[in-house]
Order: structure tokens, then C-alpha cells, then sequence
């Protein structure tokens, strides 16, 4: 009970104002969380009870005792009893109070404590959810949504779910069940009295929701244009060079200058509203409060009311008025909260990938044939952007993929992949369809090089074996050897222990590349896919990693990502692409001598050479 009136600035200076779209949907996914763990959340809503109840019952204690003085002053006028008189009047309402404080700090530490447990519960039980949603979701949904969209509702969102269970929802409880007992007792002592004090505290909560949505709309604007000057100046100094080339430096100083005078300004409007309107809040809010006690004072002095009574009755009016309020800053967490848990739902309700087939082929021994029939595919059912796509790759053909930028090409290593389903025809690896496969099963058979290095934070070792958990170091070495990566790794401080990933210092970006190919040599997969594989690596080293390539590609089907023609001559097939088609095939002399796109697109990188 105590701890929660700590914790209510905390949802005071939220300033989110997100709603979710849909209120009611968005109150049942809530609901259903909660039922997760019924047991805790029955347990912790008679806790709020039983804490409300020990909660009120402290001013009546207090009253009690109150009273049993000032009728000892009334029976024996002051200065005319002992202190051991005091002592015995007093002792029982102090024991009852003391006792009821204690029960109320119980009950409210244990409805905390089952609170901390469930919020951390239900975190962690969205968070598997939507890291057992990320396996399971086809590839367009990471191409839909942004990185940095899913990190938001997997940490920041589900965070947020987490405090309202632990802040707002305790408090909710609480404020619930102190205002209706609150009420019951106001309304037994004075019913006229409490009508005319719930009026007054209707309209201060009315005011006060007013007044906090100004203060609101004030906080976001500064945190929009602490923002934006934050940006700002990050700009500037990571441009500080270009700055400086262009003698763009005045400017500069003014555009900060301005986003800067933005910022003061809107900051201060903020804190003028936190610490000038706040306080005129509170002082309406206690507008019920002096009418309580004035009114009190009459009744007292009439005998209507005893004194004991009085001061009673004027706890209960801030124990009920100071909950509603309140109400606004809570509805804004909580909305926020809805919204929330309204995101990660959208994720977690996604469709899943197509299921695979029951009892699919396993292809056992893989020749590495590959056949495209008709294949016709479109990212929207609307819009196909291949139409009628077919080729054979033969086993252990080298077949290269070239085209201008967004012709097509790693839309059709991602339909080889399994990774999209295609709309009509087939997809053919040794006489078998895709679709009759596991998609493990099929992405088992390929091993890929992309342009786009990708390596985790580990060791090397365990970088190389990503794709064969189960290789030996002299396997691991075979192929790093086998990808001019050897001699620089055993320069490692630990070899092949040595820790790396993609954003640390000790391996370039050339390195990184070359480790890649080492992994999908490890892997010893019978169709290889690279992509611009030797993007990023300079002119000497290109030459011994396409040798490395070569021998890597030996007895395997290979299909090859080009942009720098002169590296697939000796290509068996190469398909020329263009808007999503094949529109020309064949090998280097063939297709020079049609004298089309292929002709045309070589010739150009010839001259420009």
C-alpha cells in the first residue's frame, strides 16, 4: 500500500499518449495475459482487499482513541486526569491501529511481491512467444518490418506491459478498493456530507484531467525537440568533416543555434507546467478536503459528528479523492500499456510459414540438379514479378546470375531457398519438388556466401562450424586453408579461440568475408550460392579466393551472383535477368555473340575498365 504511493510519480511523468487502435480487443489480450497465472492474480486482488480494508480501518482507530481522550477531558476537564488514565483509554484503538498498520504493510508487500513475480513471468512468457513467433514467421515478414521495429516490441513494449503489471495494476487495485471502502464508510458516518464532497472531487478530477492533458501534450513537445536537436548535434559532429569541406560551418552554428532556442522554450513551458499548474492541481484537489473540515468543525461543535469522527472522515475524503484524482495519469499509462501489448499481439497473431508436408521426401544423396518449370511468383498475389521463369541446372554446373540492379536475381536464390512459395509451377532438385520437402531438409543442401557478411560474437571455431556443429578442428582448418583464412586467423591472439564478430575490430571486412567462404566450406554443402562473394576483398586476394572457389565449387552445383562479368566467363549457364525474367541463357561466347542484354551489359564494364 505504502510502496505503491512511492511508486505513483513514476506513472505521473509518463508522457506517452499512444492509444491502442483497437480499446476492447486490446483489454482482452490484457484479460488473457493476466490468466496466464489466475492463481496469483486471484490471490493478489483479495490481498488488495484485505490491505484496503486494514488501510481504512487506521484513521478509525485513530478516531477511537481521539474520542476516549476528549471525553476524559470532557468528564474530568483538563489537567484533571493522570497519565496511566491516558494510557489505559488509549491503549487498545493504539494496539488496533499498530495492528492494523502491520497488516496492511503485509498484504501489501505480499500483493507486491506476487506482482513483481507475475510481471516478470508475463515478460518472459511474451518474450518466448515471440522469439518461438520469429522461427515459425515467413521471410517477407522481416522484409515488411524494420530491425529496430521488432527490437522495440520485444524489449521496450514488453517492458512497458511489464511495469503497468507491476506499477498500474497494483495501484489500480488499490485505488479501487480504497475508494468503494473508502466510500462505504464516509457514507455511513454523513451521507449529505459525502455527497457534497464526491461532487467537489468530481470536478477537481475533471479539472485535473484537463490541466494533465496540457502538461502532457508540453512534456512531448519537449522530448520532440530534445530529440530532434540530439539529432542535431549528432549530425553535425559526424559531419564535422563535410562541415568544414564546404564551409558550411556559420550555417551550421545558426540551424543549432535555432533547434536549441526550440528546445529552451519548450522545456520551459514543460516545467513551468510541472511545478506552476501542479500545484494549483493540488490545491483544487484539497478544495473537498477544507469543505470536509469546516462542515466537520459544525457538526462537531453541534455534537453531530465527535472529534475522533471528524478527523476520520477527513482521512477517508484524501483516501478516496486522492485515487480519482489520479486517474488520468493512470488511463494514460495504462492506455499506453494496451497499445503495447496490442503490437506484440499483432506479431504474435501473424500467420505462420506454411506448414510443411506430412512424411516429406528426403533426398539422401543429392546429385544437385536443379529445375525451375514455370515457375511464376509475385511478392503481392496482385503483381507477379516472374512469369513463366524455367531452366535446368545440370549437377555440377557452374551457373551464373546477371542482370541490372532489382532484375530479379536474389529473388530467385530466395524461391531456391524455400524461403518464399511460389505462386505456380515447380521448383526441381533432382527430379523432386520443393514443395514435397522438409524446407530444412532443402536449405540443408546449399551452402551460402552473400555479400553481407554475418558473424556472430564467438569464437573463431565456432563461427566456422556454424553450419556442422559436429566438425573437427581439422576440418575447420582444411577449410579455412581451402579460403586464405588460415595463415590470418593463427595471427589471432588465440587462434582459433580467439573471440570475433561482425562489429569487432580484430578481423576487417575483407577478413570477415574470407571466414564466410571458410564456413561454407566446413559445411561441405552440394550447392553453393554466392553472392558477390569477392565484394570485399582487394584485387591480390580476389585472385587467390576465386582459385579457393574454384576448387570449392569442384563436383558441387554452384549458382553465382555477378556484378563484374569477367568473373563468370567460364560460367556453364548463365541466365541473364531483367524485371523478374530470364531473358536471355547460355554461356559467355553464346550469349556475346546474340549480341543482346548480356552483350551489351559486358561490353559496357569492358570499356569502362
Amino acid at each position: 500500500m505504502f510502496n505503491l504511493r512511492r511508486k505513483r510519480n513514476k506513472l505521473k511523468n509518463q508522457t506517452v499518449t499512444e492509444k491502442p487502435q483497437n480499446i476492447k480487443h486490446a483489454l482482452k489480450l490484457f484479460i488473457k495475459l493476466l490468466m496466464q497465472r489466475k492463481k496469483s492474480i486471484f490471490t493478489v486482488i483479495t490481498m488488495a482487499i484485505l490491505g484496503s480494508v486494514m488501510y481504512t480501518a487506521i484513521p478509525w482507530f485513530m478516531g477511537i482513541a481521539i474520542d476516549n481522550v476528549a471525553k476524559l477531558i470532557t468528564d474530568f476537564g483538563i489537567g484533571n486526569f493522570s497519565f496511566e488514565q491516558v494510557i489505559h483509554v488509549i491503549t487498545w484503538p493504539l494496539i488496533g491501529l499498530l495492528i492494523a498498520s502491520i497488516l496492511s504493510f503485509i498484504f501489501s508487500f505480499i500483493q507486491e511481491r506476487i506482482m513483481a513475480v507475475v510481471s516478470e513471468d508475463s515478460g518472459t512468457y511474451l518474450r518466448q512467444l515471440m522469439t518461438d513467433k520469429m522461427d515459425r514467421l515467413p521471410l517477407k515478414f522481416y522484409d515488411d518490418i524494420k530491425v529496430g521495429e521488432i527490437l522495440s516490441r520485444n524489449s521496450v513494449d514488453i517492458e512497458r506491459i511489464a511495469e503497468i503489471l507491476v506499477v498500474g495494476f497494483n495501484q489500480f487495485l488499490s485505488s479501487v478498493f480504497n475508494i468503494i471502502i473508502g466510500l462505504v464508510v464516509m457514507i455511513y458516518i454523513s451521507p449529505i456530507l459525502t455527497l457534497i464532497v464526491f461532487v467537489l472531487i468530481l470536478i477537481s478530477s475533471y479539472t485535473t484531467m484537463f490541466i494533465s492533458k496540457k502538461s502532457q501534450k508540453a512534456f512531448a513537445e519537449n522530448f520532440e525537440t530534445l530529440g530532434e536537436f540530439n539529432s542535431l548535434v549528432e549530425e553535425m559532429v559526424t559531419g564535422n568533416t563535410l562541415v568544414k569541406v564546404f564551409n558550411q560551418q556559420d550555417e551550421s552554428i545558426e540551424r543549432v543555434k535555432e533547434s536549441n532556442r526550440k528546445q529552451h522554450d519548450a522545456h520551459l513551458k514543460a516545467m513551468f507546467m510541472n511545478y506552476a499548474i501542479y500545484p494549483a492541481v493540488r490545491f483544487l484537489n484539497q478544495i473537498a478536503f477544507i469543505v470536509s473540515a469546516v462542515v466537520g468543525a459544525v457538526f462537531a461543535i453541534q455534537r453531530k459528528m465527535s472529534v475522533g469522527v471528524v478527523q476520520a472522515y477527513l482521512q477517508y475524503v484524501s483516501q478516496v479523492s486522492e485515487p480519482i484524482t489520479e486517474a488520468s495519469f493512470i488511463i494514460n499509462s495504462f492506455q499506453a500499456s494496451l497499445a503495447s501489448i496490442e503490437r506484440v499481439y499483432q506479431i504474435i497473431d501473424m500467420k505462420d510459414e506454411v506448414s510443411d508436408i506430412e512424411n516429406p521426401i528426403v533426398i539422401k544423396k543429392t546429385k544437385g540438379q536443379v529445375e525451375f518449370k514455370n515457375v511464376k511468383f509475385g511478392y503481392n498475389q496482385d503483381e507477379m514479378i516472374m512469369n513463366g521463369v524455367s531452366f535446368i541446372a545440370k549437377p555440377k554446373q557452374m551457373i551464373a546470375i546477371v542482370g541490372p540492379t532489382g532484375a530479379g536475381k536474389t529473388t530467385l536464390i530466395n524461391l531456391l531457398m524455400r524461403f518464399y512459395e511460389i505462386n505456380e509451377g515447380q521448383i526441381l532438385i533432382d527430379g523432386v519438388d520443393t514443395k514435397n520437402m522438409a524446407r530444412r531438409d532443402v536449405r540443408q543442401m546449399f551452402g551460402m556466401v552473400l555479400q553481407d557478411t554475418w558473424l556472430f560474437e564467438g569464437s573463431v571455431k565456432d563461427n566456422l562450424s556454424y553450419g556442422k556443429k559436429d566438425a573437427t578442428l581439422e576440418e575447420i582448418k582444411t577449410a579455412a586453408t581451402l579460403a586464405q583464412s588460415h595463415h590470418f586467423i593463427e595471427m589471432m591472439p588465440y587462434g582459433y579461440d580467439t573471440i570475433i564478430s561482425s562489429d569487432a575490430s580484430i578481423v576487417s571486412q575483407g577478413q570477415q568475408q574470407l571466414l564466410t567462404i571458410a564456413r561454407t566450406a566446413v559445411a561441405n554443402p552440394p550447392i553453393l550460392i554466392l553472392d558477390e562473394a569477392t565484394s570485399n576483398i582487394d584485387t591480390i586476394t580476389e585472385k587467390k579466393i576465386q582459385e579457393a572457389l574454384a576448387e570449392l565449387m569442384k563436383d558441387r552445383t554452384s549458382f553465382v551472383i555477378a556484378h563484374r562479368l569477367s568473373t563468370i566467363r567460364n560460367a556453364d549457364l548463365i541466365l541473364v535477368m531483367n524485371k523478374g525474367n530470364i531473358v536471355e541463357s547460355g554461356n559467355h561466347d553464346e550469349l556475346i555473340t546474340k549480341n543482346g542484354m548480356y552483350a551489351e551489359l559486358y561490353n559496357s564494364q569492358f570499356m569502362n575498365n
